[in-house]
């Protein structure tokens, strides 16, 4: 069944109910960080355990991206949306039922699964319901809901956590869920009748799971345990190990889970490499001004909420900035602009102080942050997604939704470590500048020129989805 619809009916309703089931996935992170202290005191968690609140969530969702985003090639799409998406709803509840710590994180591995599962196969949808200009449009949305969604999220966690409850921010995901489940049944294309088992690469799948789970549980835990202990160096060592072995055998591999020479193409590796700094940045920043209203200006959950708003807000201008000069530049450009306007807003956030306040120090840094960053996480979505033909679409979604998560992961680990106290936040700000500053010199170097990218961006394929 040739599942294009007139782009005119369905396209632009498609976009909206992927972003929303992708948005619930993105809140979900950041809205429970808000929600930690409450949910601590109800459920009785130790401070040593309240981390595996977050890390239960990332490290099965980030660990298992590239297995759900090459199912979503193999075993169809639709399938795997929706699939995901029960799971994600089911373990919802659960989490809002959580009775202890065994459930709650239970329930929270448990989203991470549907996440991973949903998360590509929405992309890989997108990418090949639309084209040429329309794909770098959807994708410019996709990326709006990656840096502003964390930042929604923050609200969303602290008003839920402050007037209702932190069970709430889970409660919330039911109707949502059922709503998106109802609208993809008759929006989403129907995709391929038979499920292609044979092809799904289960030794990869092994190989790159532990690899990137271990590599996550490594740096969530390096906080606690030390960035030198035998735990953090040990297991993060052999997680890098793991990814090598991984790499060497999918190049052998006839129907590889990843096709590791595509990121011997400029604009996927390349992508994927901007991906991670930006995370890294974004995720770090997220948490240092989080911790600077919280921590050293006292400031309630419902106020850090409504602090980010403008972060948000500027995220989306950032984007449609991105989308105009994607358009007309390609990806370097924009890219190393973005990474070196994040660096200044960075180096300003640097210079908080103990008697400071959210006006004078954190909104004008904040604002300059949000605008690169929404330019950014467009521009490496667009240069990893463009080109991508419709059966390695989920392959290549894939991999781009884990450079955002183990980016995010390494970028709280790091900067969490240097972070306490005021002067701690402000050298923590000054490092993530550093990484910027670094990233658009990088994105120069490595990233294909206009002349090599814009004919590739106008002659995406106009993919019919089977």
């Amino acid at each position: 069944m040739h599942g294009h619809r007139s782009p005119n009916v369905s396209n632009p309703l498609l976009l909206l109910l992927l972003s929303v089931a992708q948005l619930m996935v993105i809140l979900d992170i950041s809205a429970v960080n808000v929600a930690l202290p409450d949910l601590a005191a109800d459920l009785d968690l130790g401070r040593g355990d309240l981390g595996w609140t977050i890390t239960s969530y990332s490290l099965v969702f980030g660990s298992l991206l590239l297995l759900g985003g090459r199912a979503a090639d193999l075993l169809g799409r639709r399938r795997m949306f929706l699939a995901g998406l029960a799971v994600f709803t089911v373990s919802s509840l659960a989490a809002a039922l959580a009775g202890d710590a065994a459930m709650l994180f239970a329930a929270r591995a448990g989203q991470g699964l549907g996440a991973a599962m949903l998360s590509p196969a929405a992309l890989s949808i997108i990418t090949t319901s639309f084209h040429g200009a329309e794909r770098a449009r959807a994708l410019a949305v996709w990326g709006a809901v990656g840096g502003a969604g964390a930042a929604i999220g923050v609200l969303l966690g602290g008003a839920l956590t402050e007037l209702v409850s932190w069970r709430a921010i889970f409660f919330i995901n039911l109707p949502v869920g059922a709503v998106v489940a109802a609208g993809a049944m008759h929006i989403v294309p129907a995709g391929r009748d038979s499920a292609r088992w044979s092809g799904l690469d289960l030794r990869g799948a092994v190989l790159a799971t532990a690899g990137i789970a271990g590599l996550v549980y490594a740096l969530s835990q390096a906080e606690t345990a030390g960035w030198t202990s035998a735990r953090t160096l040990g297991v993060g060592s052999v997680a890098l190990l793991v990814l090598a072995l991984f790499a060497t055998l999918e190049l052998r591999t006839a129907t590889p889970l990843l096709r590791v020479q595509r990121l011997a193409d400029r604009a996927v590796g390349g992508g994927f490499l901007m991906m991670l700094t930006a995370s890294a940045v974004m995720f770090g920043s997220f948490l240092l001004s989080s911790l600077y209203l919280q921590t050293v200006l006292g400031t309630g959950a419902l106020e850090t909420g409504l602090a980010f708003v403008p972060f948000a807000a500027v995220i989306g201008v950032g984007v449609h900035v991105a989308r105009q000069l994607i358009e007309r530049l390609g990806v370097r450009i924009p890219m190393a602009a973005g990474f070196a306007v994040t660096a200044g807003g960075l180096l300003v956030l640097s210079s908080v102080s103990a008697d400071g306040s959210y006006v004078a120090d954190v909104l004008p840094g904040m604002l300059i942050v949000g605008l690169g960053l929404g330019t950014i996480l467009v521009a490496a979505t667009v240069s990893v997604l463009t080109g991508a033909a419709d059966e390695e679409s989920g392959m290549l979604s894939g991999l781009n939704t884990t450079g955002h998560e183990v980016g995010g992961s390494l970028g709280i680990a790091v900067l969490a470590t240097i972070a306490t106290g005021a002067a701690g936040i402000g050298d923590a700000f000054l490092l993530a500048a550093a990484v910027a500053a670094v990233g658009s010199l990088v994105a120069l170097v490595i990233l294909p020129s206009a002349r090599h990218f814009l004919p590739k961006l106008a002659l995406t394929p106009h993919i019919a989805v089977h």
